[in-house]
């Protein structure tokens, strides 16, 4: 008893235990002043923007200098380390795909980097190695960043990321010999890979900008054709150019039969006009399908000239509707599957369509034919997310995923003829979903709106108030959060961690009522569903604001940036990821002027200025408070959101917190987005931030550990 006693008070003492004041590297302030509508707006950190200076590059060394020595000190980092890489290290397979006359997979045999593309000519044949990214580059930056086949799959077209850049070049091999068979495309960005039939493929890009590629702003897309055998100089432009209405993003589809070219243009993130050409007489013109931005569409499926697409114009939950190649304007759609009070995402494979319908974040699953006559109900393994059952007409089989926040991912195989499943591929993982439960529960924000939230922790949990938790949360862009097993969240879970998320407005989680709900001047709503959810678990007693770190990224790393610096009494540990964190010039950069649907920029009006500057977290931080230890990550090639967000917001919590709660700013070298990080950098930076946020709860030896010992 004495010796319990005894170790009770040492993590006591610890807990309590003032640690030494952090020195922070000098960061100069050279103020900047902006005027917007006669209200000046001093920037002392403009300087912080220019990433290809010695200053910036002296002050990122620095930064990681003092980051990297602070988290040398956490004494179970390397054990966090160590777990990760014992349950990382299991073999992964994606469910298979036929091109040609090769089935392909992927496959990564645990802790390799990237992906490995295998294929196959027939069942008995052993796989071999068609393309590996881990050859790409000696230290496994370099990834693949898509692959797209010809009609006939003798040819290959695939993207590469070089660094985690946004920024691709494109490679065409011959599948056969698996020789590369002309000279790499090059500056090519935000693009997909479209071919037309075996004699070439669609692409889209920008102007390379002068001065820095990962911060100039690029905001006039362009469609081009190129042809097989002929230098990219020489490629078509379809649609963009100078005297093109700009758009920021436009993209292509091909009809299988290679009959018609479907073109979108889009100003923003959300809504898109629609045109279509047909492809078979060079002098067609091109028509509108959708000529407004207020909607989304696009291609799902044809058959011969009967078009089918997924629109949500005239439905916010989206619709699944049919029209004529010859007549394809918008009011000539008609309805395949009906717009209803579910939000809808279609698939389609084997001469099927695949309904998806999300209710309260979790699937169902109902199939139709290509009439829209309903086939019924697909019997799914549980509660949770399915991705799939896609595949070409004439598929006998498809394959599907289900997972959730407890369940790793397994592959089912799918006879649509039948209605059948079979289970396919379980994944030899050293993780028991068993001895963990999700439970979804809602509660209520500010203005009173019902918000839905699923918690996940070991079965037998203590609800005492002192269990460390993750609330994570996104919120905006349309974008849906729903159930997946994470390996990085399991060993947070296998501490006896708490895992949260929140389901906030923004989100595509109700259809596209729910996401206005999140944007422009009501952007708030998302800050005060996060805010409500935080209050929820410490009134539930699951955790206390000592025990509690909230986490996000890019838009959901604004999210954190908002709530920390508006209740920096609710949380212990803040975690922005990658985080757009200047809200009056996001849209300076790169491609932020596409996000202006979600935010609303500071030039759009006075009352947006001031809307925007009222919770920008780089403007919003003050004197004289304690700020919840920090730990902001970001990387060097981040040319999505720029780096010099966080750098910003890291000068100004640096320069102004009150206390002895640490800021840091981890600066990932030779990474970007987060899209192709290899998974050494992955477990690393997992590693450092869930060692940081237990650490500054209070922790000296991992939680798990620490009850063994008292129970002891």
């Amino acid at each position: 008893m004495k010796k319990v006693l005894a170790l009770i008070c040492l993590i006591l003492l610890w807990s309590c235990q003032e640690e030494a004041s952090i020195t922070y590297p000098e960061t100069k302030q050279q103020a900047v002043v902006d005027t917007y509508f006669d209200t000046e707006v001093v920037d002392n950190y403009r300087w912080l923007e220019d990433d290809l200076s010695e200053e910036t590059a002296d002050w990122v060394q620095n930064q990681n200098d003092l980051t990297f020595d602070q988290l040398d000190k956490i004494p179970f980092r390397k054990e966090l380390k160590g777990r990760l890489e014992a349950l990382w290290n299991y073999e992964k397979i994606s469910a298979p795909f036929q091109e040609g006359e090769f089935t392909y997979f992927y496959k990564n045999e645990g802790l390799q980097n990237q992906y490995v593309l295998y294929r196959y000519r027939d069942n008995k044949e052993e796989a071999s190695v068609f393309l590996d990214p881990n050859t790409f580059a000696e230290d496994g930056t370099t990834s693949l960043a898509g692959i797209q086949f010809s009609k006939d799959g003798s040819k290959a077209a695939y993207a590469i990321s070089e660094g985690g850049s946004d920024w691709r070049k494109i490679i065409v091999i011959d599948t056969e010999t698996k020789e590369v068979v002309e000279d790499t495309l090059k500056n090519i960005k935000f693009s997909g890979i479209n071919w037309l039939k075996n004699d070439g493929f669609f692409y889209s890009s920008y102007d390379k900008p002068e001065g820095s590629e990962l911060s100039q702003k690029t905001d006039q897309h362009k469609l081009y054709f190129h042809r097989l055998g002929t230098p990219q100089a020489e490629d078509e432009l379809i649609y963009g150019g100078k005297d093109a209405e700009k758009n920021r993003y436009v993209g292509a589809q091909v009809t299988d039969n290679g009959h018609y070219l479907l073109i979108s243009a889009s100003v923003s993130t959300s809504g898109n006009k629609l045109f279509l050409k047909d492809l078979r007489n060079k002098e067609a013109p091109l028509r509108t399908m959708a000529g407004s931005y207020d909607s989304d569409h696009y291609l799902l499926e044809n058959k011969g000239d009967l078009l089918y697409l997924v629109t949500n114009h005239e439905a916010p939950n989206q619709r699944l509707v049919k029209v004529n190649a010859q007549a394809p304007a918008i009011e000539n759609w008609t309805d395949v599957i009906p717009h209803n009070e579910h939000v809808l995402s279609v698939t389609s494979g084997g001469g099927f369509f695949f309904a998806e319908y999300m209710i309260d974040a979790l699937s169902k699953v109902y199939q139709y034919d290509f009439d829209g006559k309903t086939l019924g109900e697909i019997d799914l393994p549980g509660i949770g997310t399915v991705r799939g059952f896609s595949g070409k007409k004439e598929d006998d089989v498809l394959y599907y995923r289900f997972t959730n926040y407890a369940n790793p991912s397994v592959v089912y195989q799918y006879l649509p003829k039948d209605k059948k499943s079979a289970l396919y591929w379980t994944p030899p993982i050293d993780f028991s979903p068993e001895a963990y439960v999700s439970s979804q529960v809602f509660y209520t924000s500010k203005d009173g709106t019902k918000i839905p939230m699923i918690i996940t922790h070991k079965k037998g949990l203590e609800r005492n108030g002192k269990n460390p938790t993750i609330l994570y949360g996104y919120g905006g862009f349309n974008i849906s959060l729903t159930p997946s097993f994470s390996i990085l969240n399991a060993v947070w879970m296998e501490q006896g961690g708490i895992y949260a998320v929140p389901n906030l407005r923004g989100g595509g989680e109700y259809g596209k009522a729910w996401h206005k709900a999140g944007t422009k001047q009501q952007k708030q709503n998302v800050f005060d569903d996060f805010i409500a959810a935080a209050e929820f678990l410490i009134k539930e007693e699951y955790t206390s604001p000592e025990f509690l770190a909230i986490r996000g990224g890019s838009n959901g790393g604004l999210l954190v940036g908002a709530t920390m610096t508006q209740r920096p009494d609710l949380m212990k540990v803040a975690l922005p990821a990658v985080g757009v964190l200047d809200m009056l010039r996001y849209h300076t950069f790169t491609a932020g002027a596409g996000w202006a649907y979600d935010y609303g920029t500071a030039e759009d009006s006075k009352e947006m200025f001031e809307y925007l500057k009222g919770y920008s977290p780089v403007h919003n931080v003050k004197e004289g408070i304690n700020y919840p230890a920090t730990l902001i990550t970001t990387s060097d090639h981040d040319d999505r959101v720029v780096p010099a967000h966080s750098f910003k917001f890291a000068a100004e919590l640096q320069a102004k917190q009150q206390g002895e709660n640490p800021v840091l700013i981890r600066i990932e070298t030779k990474a970007g987005h987060g899209a192709g990080t290899p998974v050494s950098k992955r477990i690393e930076q997992a590693a450092d931030i869930f060692g940081f946020t237990l650490y500054n709860m209070g922790y000296r030896v991992l939680p798990e550990k620490t009850k063994q010992k008292i129970k002891g």
